[in-house]
C-alpha cells in the first residue's frame, strides 16, 4: 500500500464519507520524511534533526536523516535517493542556496513536497512549500549590538563569513545594516576592515583568523557567523596571545559556544532554537499533507546570550 500523500489524503477522506471502512491505525502505512541537513558535525543541525525525528514520531511518521556535509553534489544524491524511495515529503538545509534549485525541481516533478529549514533556497527554479528558520537578519543586528557593546563603539572589526548559504548572507547583512545605522544615528566609529570565508568550521576559521591577525595586527573585534567559526577565532587568538584584546561575537548558542561565553572567551551570541525550527518544520508537513495551508515563511527570533546568562545556565557544567 502506498503512503497517503496530500492528494491521496483528500481521495481517502472522500471515500470514507461513502462508508468504506477506514484503515485501522496499526495498518496505516507510515508517512516518511526525507531530511538532508547541512552537516551533522555542528550540534545545531544535530539538535534540529533530532527534534524533527522526535516530532515526526509523535505524528506517527518516520524520518530518513542524512547530511550533505557542505557538499552540494552529495546532497543532490541524497535527494535523488529520497525520490527513488518515494518519501512523502523532504526537508532540506541546503549546502548551497542556489545550487539546491535543481534538486527541488526534481522532487517537484516527482510530486514530493519540499520544505526548507534554517537555510532557504535562493534558486529561481523549484517550489518550496514552506520555510522555517531563525530570524537571521534580526540575529545579525543583535550580533552588531553585542560587538558595539564589547568595544564601546570604537575599533576595527572583521567578519568570518560563509556566503554560500542564505542564512549567513542574512546574518552578515543584518550585522552590516545595524552597524551602519548606529554609525549614522549614534556616532559609533567601528569599521569592518575585512570579511574572510571561515567555511562555518572551526579549523578553517582558525586559519582565517591567523591570516586576519597578520594583515590587521591592530584588529579589535570579530563577528563569527556561527559557534564553530567563533571557537576557531578563539583558538587563533589564544595561540597569538590576543584573546584579551580582540573581542569575539558568535552566533548559535550551542553548548560549547555558551561555555566559551561563560568563560569570557566569547563576548556574546545571538542564540538560536534549533529544536523549535525542527518541530515547526515537521508540524508544517503534517498540516500540508492534511490539505491545510502552510505559511511560506516562519521566522524564530533570537536573543542575546552574555556571560551573565552563562553564569546562571544550569545546563552548563
Amino acid at each position: 500500500m502506498k503512503p497517503i500523500t496530500r492528494r491521496r489524503f483528500a481521495i481517502a477522506t472522500s471515500a470514507a464519507l461513502v462508508s468504506i471502512p477506514s484503515l485501522l491505525a496499526a495498518d496505516r502505512p507510515k508517512t516518511v520524511i526525507g531530511i538532508s541537513v547541512l552537516t551533522l558535525t555542528n550540534p545545531f543541525f544535530k539538535d534540529m534533526a533530532d527534534a524533527m525525528t522526535a516530532e515526526a514520531k509523535i505524528h506517527g511518521m518516520t524520518t530518513l536523516v542524512t547530511s550533505g556535509e557542505f557538499d552540494p553534489a552529495k546532497q543532490r544524491n541524497q535527494v535523488i535517493d529520497f525520490i527513488v524511495r518515494k518519501v512523502d515529503a523532504i526537508i532540506l538545509c541546503p549546502c548551497d542556496s542556489k545550487a539546491i534549485g535543481t534538486s527541488i525541481v526534481d522532487a517537484n516533478k516527482a510530486g514530493i513536497p519540499v520544505f526548507t529549514a534554517d537555510i532557504a533556497s535562493l534558486a529561481k527554479e523549484g517550489k518550496v512549500a514552506g520555510h522555517v528558520a531563525t530570524d537571521n537578519f534580526g540575529g545579525g543586528k543583535l550580533a552588531a549590538v553585542a560587538l558595539i557593546e564589547a568595544l564601546g563603539g570604537k575599533g576595527k572589526v572583521a567578519i568570518l563569513d560563509h556566503p554560500e548559504v542564505e542564512s549567513v548572507i542574512l546574518r552578515t547583512q543584518g550585522f552590516n545594516d545595524e552597524l551602519a545605522r548606529q554609525k549614522r544615528e549614534k556616532g559609533v566609529s567601528m569599521t569592518v576592515v575585512a570579511t574572510l570565508p571561515g567555511g562555518a568550521a572551526k579549523d578553517r576559521s582558525m586559519k582565517a583568523t591567523e591570516d586576519l591577525l597578520q594583515s590587521h595586527p591592530d584588529l579589535d573585534g570579530i563577528f563569527a557567523i556561527n559557534d564553530p567559526s567563533a571557537l576557531g577565532a578563539v583558538a587563533a587568538l589564544e595561540k597569538a596571545g590576543k584573546l584579551a584584546k580582540v573581542k569575539v561575537v558568535g552566533f548559535d548558542g550551542m553548548p560549547e559556544g555558551r561555555s566559551a561565553i561563560k568563560a569570557g572567551k566569547i563576548h556574546a551570541d545571538p542564540v538560536q532554537f534549533p529544536d523549535v525550527i525542527g518541530k515547526t518544520a515537521v508540524r508544517n508537513i503534517v498540516r500540508y499533507l492534511a490539505g491545510d495551508d502552510v505559511p511560506k515563511e516562519t521566522l524564530i527570533p533570537t536573543r542575546l546570550y552574555r556571560q551573565a546568562d552563562g553564569a546562571k545556565d544550569a545546563t552548563l557544567k
